[in-house]
């Protein structure tokens, strides 16, 4: 059964993510779009068949009529975004697995606003597909919908979706602070998207940067393409060698982001957050509306109560982010799990600008991102997090679904509840404004603990509190 989750459709190949499944989806959405008179942009990542896919994916959208965008190289999924509202699209296909590991692809819609398409719309496309509403796509050659496949492709063009992508971020980034202050820097791609876009413009704005894993590799290295400690190790190793002042990575489809500072020590998204918004109101002046996930961390609230600005929270998934976005008077929307966009730019998480944002702080603040993660905490308080993936026999899973349903407690293990709140999960707040969150994948046996404190052995006291709780 096709199943779209918070980001798009993804699954293993050749087991669920089978040609037949894919005709489908794209079938579906295809019909969704039928009727557009404007374009459908295609694009694409690294991984397995990912290319030969999109192809496919332009010939059947064209069958419908339909005319089509479609990238001449892999993507990252904010370009995607940028290019729909670019061309005033009708929206846009996306063939992304995203930081899942090799074995998977999957397929992103995003909407004519370039945001991820919303749950209304993928419950049609989920209803379309499973049915089999819509035709299977026809052999080379022979009509579909009147239309022999020469004429359909008369209705496809190759484009180039870097340079009024890159256009846009010089808008964006500081370059001349950048240029002035010469930064040495490492940037990461992990065999992704983000190649020829995160290197390019730091090397384009002055930047001496060492570049790794700027080639396609489908399996990644043998790893999940995701920023995190055991992928970055390279870029840590190459930092310390060439006395590097930061490092900057991105996922595979590049909507995601990971910072080193220069010491070798991953700043989590939960850190970069609140210094990029801090750093957003000192140089741009900017107000608005702050939004974040229920899981991320309240240190970005601190931060924005400090400039007299409103947080909302939403729930866990970028297109809720982006929906609060689109109504406008924004400033800067987050999660913890390292998706972040900006006003003026695309309703859609961008690690490429998550990069370049930090990189322009360390030139202004002339400082190590710890340094101004310390300065940051002695103004605002300290806060502290953690996210602790525990997993579970699916007997156990299913306990701790039904029992969290009803759980309204006063006090667990000793520490006052002030208040819970049910988006998207189960999070506990306490008296002292630490907090535990628990939520349950929909996808497998594992429940994901997100914690916060004001300190670390408060936070480690949390995380014993929490196993406790999932696993009693």
């Amino acid at each position: 059964m096709i199943q779209f989750g918070t980001s798009g459709w993804r699954a293993v190949i050749a087991e669920e993510f089978t040609f037949e499944n894919v005709r489908n989806v794209i079938h579906a959405i295809a019909a969704h779009l039928k009727g557009q008179t404007a374009p459908v942009v295609v694009g694409y990542d690294t991984r397995f068949l990912s290319p030969e896919l999109a192809q496919m994916t332009a010939d059947i959208v064209s069958s419908y009529g339909l005319s089509v965008l479609l990238s001449k190289d892999p993507v990252p999924t904010p370009v995607v975004s940028f290019q729909i509202t670019h061309h005033q699209a009708a929206g846009g296909i996306n063939f992304t697995a995203s930081h899942n590991p090799p074995e998977y692809n999957g397929i992103k819609f995003n909407m004519a606003n370039g945001a991820p398409a919303s749950p209304e719309v993928t419950r049609e496309i989920e209803r379309l597909a499973n049915q089999q509403a819509v035709s299977s796509e026809p052999q080379a050659g022979t009509a579909v919908h009147g239309s022999p496949l020469a004429a359909r492709r008369s209705l496809i063009r190759i484009f180039d979706p870097r340079p009024a992508y890159l256009a846009r971020l010089k808008k964006i980034i500081d370059v001349s602070t950048l240029k002035k202050a010469k930064l040495k820097v490492g940037a990461d791609v992990l065999y992704g998207t983000g190649r020829g876009y995160l290197d390019a413009f730091l090397k384009e704005a002055g930047c001496r940067t060492t570049i790794l894993h700027d080639w396609r590799d489908v399996n990644f290295g043998g790893h999940s393409p995701e920023p995190a400690d055991e992928q970055l190790a390279e870029l840590v190793r190459v930092m310390k060698k060439e006395k590097l002042v930061a490092g900057f990575g991105t996922d595979g489809d590049a909507d995601r982001f990971g910072v080193v500072d220069q010491d070798g020590t991953l700043l989590s998204p939960n850190e970069i957050l609140p210094i990029v918004l801090q750093h957003l109101v000192k140089t741009r002046k900017w107000k608005g509306l702050v939004v974040r996930s229920v899981m991320t961390s309240q240190f970005i609230d601190a931060v924005a109560k400090s400039y007299g600005l409103e947080v909302k929270e939403t729930p866990v998934g970028f297109k809720y982010i982006a929906e609060a976005m689109m109504a406008g008077n924004f400033l800067m929307g987050g999660e913890e799990s390292g998706g972040l966009t900006i006003q003026g730019h695309v309703p859609e998480k961008d690690g490429i600008l998550a990069c370049l944002l930090m990189a322009e702080v360390r030139a202004v603040e002339k400082k190590s991102f710890h340094q101004i993660l310390a300065d940051l905490q002695r103004r605002v308080g300290p806060h502290h997090s953690k996210r602790v993936n525990l997993h579970l026999s699916p007997e156990v899973m299913q306990n701790v679904r039904r029992r969290m349903e009803t759980f309204t407690p006063n006090i667990i293990d000793g520490l006052a509840v002030k208040k819970i709140v049910r988006m998207d999960g189960f999070k506990f707040i306490f008296q002292d404004d630490s907090w535990m969150g628990v939520r349950l994948s929909g996808t497998e046996p594992v429940v994901r603990l997100y914690l916060e404190s004001d300190s670390p052995r408060k936070l480690k006291d949390l995380e014993k509190i929490g196993t406790k709780l999932i696993q009693s």
